[in-house]
């Protein structure tokens, strides 16, 4: 049997096709979720899932159009409210974040937008982070107040600075841990608790972590999202994003948002994500290991000023790391003592690594935050996030770490 949408865009049980159901699902592992999960299959019995490239659906009569919009007859409606490989990949997705609903986007910063924007209005307030990704500062600093959306930046690794900025119109927090691109990692816990002591909700950007190495829900935030363009596709195919959350909340506030205002993922990304979850487990643990033997080095060499990785004793919140990840992580951070000219000529060197401002990629790929992601911010704010003119930040992939090692020796003399 195959499960079609309401008059909200979400499912029923149709005639013709097969789904795991609660029934014959198991309590699996991840490794297990993520290549079985929401599977549907037609009355063809696919082993992949099937790619349904359609815009809209059709009705046996006129009376079932009008039964279909009421919610009183099973089926889809219009893709972009819900569409068969869509809704696999967000099932996958709750069964693999433990979430009870998901709406996947077009992007990871459609994700964030329309998070944020459905959960607050004109008046009120937003506490968040100020060590995020550049577009989401940008949303968080100009989109949102032209709206009437008040909102204040804070070190998210300072609990008091949490505390202290909390107003009586405070609604919502945001923050990514770890961070982009300092690494840094914010206490989830702690700031999922304040949140819940003044009726606020807790948004966590978790693309660092992947959903393997960090479970903010099980941490006490309430929504979750992630660019799936990076780890999850993890192959430089697609953009894509997901928000997920408890079924509540996301009738409430995301559903409207999400059905008229159309951030909705292709179908045809929705099928390469899928393939990217089945093998997820094995390529972020290979990263995470070539990361970690790649730190080591790294922290051992001449001309680096400063080395940041979660999986090192000596990251600056190694006890948080310990308490809320269960891996490291497949990015590194570390700044060159010669500058912006060190940098240059650090990534101009490189052979096996790659120039570029994507990540989670299987290939390596290493970028200059202060003139790509975040050239947007003052000299003053990348100062104040640690983004000096000598920061570097690498996406480990699959390569042999030996091979890395090696490319990057030569780049480390080539900059000095």
């Amino acid at each position: 049997m195959w499960t079609g949408c309401d008059f909200r865009g979400r499912f029923f049980v149709l005639k013709g096709f097969r789904t795991m159901t609660s029934s014959t699902k198991r309590n699996w592992k991840p490794q297990t979720a993520m290549v079985h999960s929401g599977t549907l299959r037609s009355a063809f019995g696919e082993t992949s899932e099937a790619i349904y490239l359609t815009q809209g659906y059709v009705y046996d009569s006129a009376e079932a159009a009008e039964a279909r919009f009421k919610g009183e007859e099973p089926g889809f409606i219009y893709s972009r409210y819900a569409n068969p490989t869509v809704d696999m990949f967000e099932k996958r997705m709750c069964a693999l974040e433990g979430a009870e609903d998901a709406r996947a986007t077009a992007s990871g910063m459609a994700a964030v937008t329309a998070a944020l924007l459905c959960s607050a209005r004109a008046g009120d307030h937003i506490v968040a982070a100020r060590a995020l990704f550049g577009s989401c500062r940008w949303v968080i600093e100009t989109l949102a107040p032209k709206y009437g959306i008040e909102t204040a930046l804070v070190d998210g690794t300072r609990k008091e600075e949490w505390e202290k900025a909390v107003r009586p119109n405070t609604k919502l927090f945001f923050l990514e841990s770890p961070t982009n691109p300092t690494l840094e990692v914010i206490d989830i816990a702690h700031v999922a608790k304040l949140a819940n002591s003044i009726g606020a909700r807790l948004i966590v950007d978790n693309v660092f972590a992947t959903p393997l190495q960090q479970k903010p829900l099980t941490l006490g935030a309430h929504i979750v999202v992630y660019s799936a363009t990076k780890h999850i596709d993890g192959q430089g195919r697609c953009l894509g994003g997901i928000i997920l959350s408890d079924k509540e909340w996301i009738d409430k506030n995301l559903h409207d948002y999400f059905r008229h205002t159309g951030p909705s993922l292709s179908p045809f990304n929705a099928w390469t994500l899928l393939k990217g979850l089945e093998t997820l487990p094995l390529r972020v643990r290979q990263q995470t290991e070539g990361a970690a033997r790649i730190a080591d080095f790294l922290v051992e060499q001449g001309g680096i000023a400063r080395l940041i990785y979660p999986g090192r004793a000596d990251h600056p919140q190694a006890d948080i790391v310990k308490k809320q990840m269960t891996g490291g992580s497949t990015l590194i951070c570390f700044d060159l003592k010669g500058g912006k000219q060190a940098a240059f000529a650090f990534e101009n060197a490189l052979e096996v690594i790659a120039i570029s401002n994507n990540l989670g990629d299987a290939k390596s790929l290493i970028t200059h935050p202060a003139t790509t992601t975040h050239k947007s911010l003052t000299d003053a704010a990348r100062a104040e996030l640690g983004i000096g003119p000598g920061t570097l930040r690498i996406s480990v992939g699959l390569e042999d770490p030996d091979d890395l090692i090696e490319d990057i020796d030569v780049a480390l003399k080539a900059a000095r």
